[in-house]
Parts: C-alpha cells; structure tokens; sequence
C-alpha cells in the first residue's frame, strides 16, 4: 500500500480536506526542488504533485508549459525527478509523492523498469496525462505490483461508462479536472462542480481531487467544502517563476507563506 489510502484516511477522520500542491521537478533550478518539497510540507501540503518535465505537456497551460521549458533547460529527465523523490525521502518519509507527467519518458525507460524506479525511490502515485484507462490495464497492473498508485484525470466531459472504467483500474485517488481546457484555466463554477463530483461518486468510490482552476484561499475553499483534495498548481508554479532562482530561502518563504494561506481557509469551513 502506498501512502496515499492512510492520508485520506487520516484526514477523513479530522473532517479535513487534502491539500496537495503541484510544482515542476527541477524548476526553476535542479537544486532548489527538494527544498520547495519541504518548504510546501512546512506550509500545510498533505501530499505533493511533482511534475515530470516534458517538451509537449499538452494538458497543461502557458505557466506550468513555462515551468516545463525552465526545467528542460537544466536538463531534468525523469531519472534526476526520481532522484529528487529519493532526497525527500531522506528526511520525510510520511508525505506522499505523485508524480504527474507524459508516457513518453516512462515508455522510453520501460514501465517496469519506471515502477521499480520510482518504488526504490519513494513514489506513492503516478498519473499519466495522456495514458487513457482503455490502453492502461498492463501499466495499472505493473503499478499495483510496485505498491504504486495509478491516478487517472475524469473531465467533465468524461461519459459515466468511462468512468467506471477508471473506477476498476485507479487506486488512491481520482483527478478530476474542474474546467474544459488546460491548467490554470478560469471561471470555476462550484454548483455545478458539487453536482458533477455526486455523478463520479456513484460509480467510483475512491477520494476525489479536484485540480485546474483553483487560483487562491477563496477558491480553494469553495472547492474543498465538495471534494476530497484540493489539488492548486499554476498559481503555486507563477509564483515560483516571479520570484526565480536568485534567493532560494526567500523562495522557499514564499511558497510555505501560499500554502499556510491555502491551509488555512481549508481547515476554517
């Protein structure tokens, strides 16, 4: 079992709702991801997304793309994101990792090879943008195996017989993308979230996060009275790209101060 089920868990006894921020492995410098994991952990994160770098990160908008280019830059494969997980892991062995990514870079270091991989180096999840759950039933299988938790994205255009098919294969938890269009999108509707998170309950008993959309305190909050996580990213990677690579502590100040903020409009519903 990875690490995920006991954070629900956990937090499904407190009456609380998972906080799980995302940021890009590697932006905007290699050495400063470790530090920015903990920094969020410090901040009130229940678990973290950590974005694997790809050229094409074609779910994701123009500020976390920029992420993905400031990384690609550095030179950030999936073998130094695994890496970084292992560092974390030397000093925090209780919050889980998801890493979030493309199926190129799995494919291309084979996907057992990945699994074994990722469990050495502390991986509770993995989702896959573009792996869809018709393609995935092997990779779920090896995932499970390695005690690794298969995450799939439900959209709101998702059909209810797809969603039972993500149902069978996902494990820890499921994405649900708030919004038509890609990350850091806008005009989040809260009546009509609550209503679309009721349909996929139905047919998935699993947690629910919910994710793109989710800009400050206020909208998380709205979230996070209907879902099981709140899953916030572009604005979370904007500030990082604002604040760049000069002052690393500053940096990390201000990623903890973003997410005790998020933290505490949640635990205040």
């Amino acid at each position: 079992m990875s690490r995920i089920s006991p954070m629900f868990e956990q937090l499904r006894a407190q009456n609380r709702t998972a906080l799980i921020p995302y940021l890009t492995a590697g932006d905007p410098m290699p050495e400063a991801t470790v530090g920015l994991m903990h920094a969020l952990v410090a901040g009130g994160a229940d678990a973290i997304e950590l974005g694997v770098p790809f050229s094409d990160p074609m779910a994701d908008g123009p500020v976390i793309a920029c992420a993905h280019e400031r990384a690609l830059r550095h030179q950030v494969g999936l073998r130094h994101v695994l890496d970084m997980v292992r560092n974390f892991r030397q000093t925090d062995q209780k919050t889980p990792v998801i890493l979030m990514g493309y199926q190129n870079p799995i494919e291309a270091m084979g996907v057992g090879e990945f699994a074994l991989r990722a469990q050495a180096a502390g991986v509770d999840g993995v989702l896959t943008v573009d792996l869809p759950p018709e393609e995935a039933h092997v990779t779920a299988k090896i995932y499970a195996e390695a005690h690794i938790d298969p995450i799939f994205l439900i959209a709101p255009t998702t059909p209810v017989s797809r969603i039972k098919i993500i149902a069978e294969l996902a494990s820890g938890f499921v994405y649900y993308v708030s919004l038509k269009g890609v990350t850091g999108a806008q005009n989040l509707q809260t009546d009509a979230l609550a209503a679309r998170l009721h349909e996929i309950r139905h047919e998935c008993a699993l947690p629910v996060g919910v994710g793109f959309g989710i800009r400050d305190a206020v909208t998380a909050k709205a979230v996070g009275q209907v879902a099981d996580a709140v899953i916030i990213g572009s604005a979370l990677v904007q500030i990082i790209a604002e604040l760049g690579s000069g002052d690393a502590a500053m940096l990390q100040r201000q990623v903890q101060a973003f997410m005790a903020d998020i933290r505490s409009a949640l635990d205040a519903q």
